[in-house]
């Protein structure tokens, strides 16, 4: 411990494997924490309820209301006093039952998702030709063409050359091969983003301008590199479906009307838009018993995209936080700081729910001990670092060094780090410069597999790792609110970026707290 105070005394950045040791004897609390978290789990149950009962969880859908429902819920019945905190209003949206068919030159059902808070057929077949967005002069040209859209489905997405990971490019193919292949998609990607950037419109807006020339439909396809796998995002037409059709389908659709073999695709599409709808945070809470204004924060966001269940982003970290809870109020009922979880919505939409609960409670970011977040897939957690804060590092050390090796001898820490600017929820609190953590996981293919993808479902879920990060968070959350001294805050000389430039501490970016402000 003393030098590593007197390597953060210099300045210097300490990686620190942490070395295997057998489960503590001088620890009571930490074996009936590992004793709950890891014999007598109730990760599974939890994470089929969420993710095959419930489902996804959009922000603004009664999937969400639902969920947030059970959660409460659960901590009820659980002792545990929790709450739905409205910290705004989003623009609602009803999923119901989509289909796509390629109807000639020949008969086939499309594997496609109508996107998030696009429009539809009300429920009834809408059958059209399918054309390609062409390649025009300028916008001018753009703008003489789009009355010849009415009536059809327009793609607008690069259709790929092959559906096939480059993976598999690289383990069977002659390396001139793959070159050819890689070169010759290249070439073509960067022609269909100047043919996009010719039209004057944005991505956002290319859609709504077509909407408004009578088309019938915008197909799609947002391709993640792997095998069966597409991004799903949201949709930017209110009253015809945008849909995002497969990889291997979006190209069948594209070549045959590249190809003059006269396209049709039936889309029924049963979608409702509800107007704006009140949004929520999930506050649980184990009131401390010596020091209850001082606060040790579980976070996860709760919502998720709705293209699949939703299950590595994030019902891993959700169900990471709600069994840490389960634990602790069995085995520390009586803390000596408070304990919160925060189960945030509109996470997807730019960390509103989490930013909106920081701004709204001043109280906790002032008395804020830790804060211990999760947002990246199934995995073990393996990075954590001392975001920043020089003062925090040893004690963040001394924690995990208390932890039985089984959790710990895989996890890197990293100090002083940096805070957390963007991309999940830390990043909401890190800017008000508190001990806001990160869980970092191993990837298990997350960003091409399951990040925002139609294959994020139960079965992609390894409980292992969930029962190994549960375990490890409540005993973080134990020993932080066991401590004696409140984490200090002095922060880091923030180091030059990747343009030379010295970095700064991220600045709070102010939540959006309805669907107009985030379009603004």
């Amino acid at each position: 411990m003393k030098k590593l105070v007197v390597m953060l005394m210099l300045g210097t950045s300490a990686m620190l494997p942490l070395a295997a040791q057998t489960l503590p004897t001088n620890d009571p609390m930490l074996r009936k924490i590992w004793a709950q978290g890891m014999d007598s789990s109730q990760t599974y149950r939890l994470m089929q309820t969420l993710t095959d009962s419930i489902g996804p969880r959009l922000t603004g859908s009664p999937g969400m209301n639902a969920g947030e429902d059970w959660l409460v819920s659960m901590y009820t019945r659980w002792g545990i006093p929790a709450r739905k905190e409205q910290y705004g209003t989003w623009i609602g949206w009803r999923r119901g039952i989509s289909h796509a068919d390629l109807v000639a030159p020949r008969i086939r059902s499309l594997e496609g998702t109508l996107l998030a808070w696009s429009g539809g057929t009300k429920g009834k077949p809408s059958e059209g030709p399918v054309v390609i967005l062409p390649d025009l002069a300028d916008s001018a040209a753009y703008e003489g063409w789009y009355s010849s859209a009415k009536g059809k489905h327009v793609l607008i997405s690069f259709a790929e050359p092959t559906c096939r990971p480059d993976s598999s490019y690289k383990r069977y193919a002659l390396p001139e091969t793959f070159t050819k292949m890689n070169s010759e998609r290249t070439e073509a990607k960067q022609a269909w983003q100047g043919r996009l950037k010719k039209t004057g419109y944005s991505g956002r807006d290319l859609p709504k301008r077509l909407e408004a020339a009578g088309a019938r439909g915008i197909l799609t396809s947002l391709w993640s590199q792997g095998w069966g796998v597409d991004k799903i995002f949201q949709g930017r037409t209110a009253a015809i479906p945008t849909m995002d059709l497969s990889c291997e389908d979006y190209g069948l659709v594209y070549r045959l009307a590249e190809n003059n073999q006269a396209p049709v695709v039936r889309i029924t599409a049963d979608a409702e838009l509800l107007g704006d709808m009140p949004v929520f945070n999930v506050i649980g809470e184990i009131k401390g018993s010596e020091k209850p204004g001082e606060y040790v924060v579980l976070s996860a966001h709760f919502d998720s995209w709705d293209g699949s269940s939703g299950a590595t982003d994030n019902a891993t970290g959700t169900v990471t936080m709600l069994e840490a809870m389960r634990i602790l109020k069995l085995v520390y009922p009586n803390p000596k700081r408070t304990i919160v979880v925060g189960h945030w919505s509109g996470e997807e939409q730019g960390l509103n729910g989490s930013r909106a609960y920081a701004e709204d409670h001043p109280e906790v970011i002032s008395g804020m001990q830790a804060l211990f977040n999760q947002d990246n897939g199934t995995g073990r957690v393996v990075n954590v670092s001392a975001v920043g804060l020089v003062g925090a590092s040893p004690y963040l050390a001394k924690w995990f060094a208390r932890m039985p090796g089984e959790i710990t001898s895989k996890v890197t820490l990293s100090f002083p780090g940096a805070p957390g600017s963007g991309g999940t929820d830390n990043a909401s609190f890190a800017c008000y410069v508190t001990p806001a953590f990160g869980l970092g996981s191993l990837d298990w293919e997350y960003f091409s597999y399951t990040w925002h993808t139609n294959r994020d479902t139960f079965d992609k879920v390894v409980f292992d790792e969930i029962r190994n990060n549960a375990t490890m968070t409540a005993m973080l959350a134990y020993l932080a609110s066991e401590e004696n001294d409140k984490l200090p805050r002095d922060q880091r000389v923030m180091p030059p970026g990747r343009d030379g430039q010295q970095q700064t501490w991220p600045v709070c970016t102010k939540a959006a707290r309805s669907f107009g402000e985030s379009m603004r």
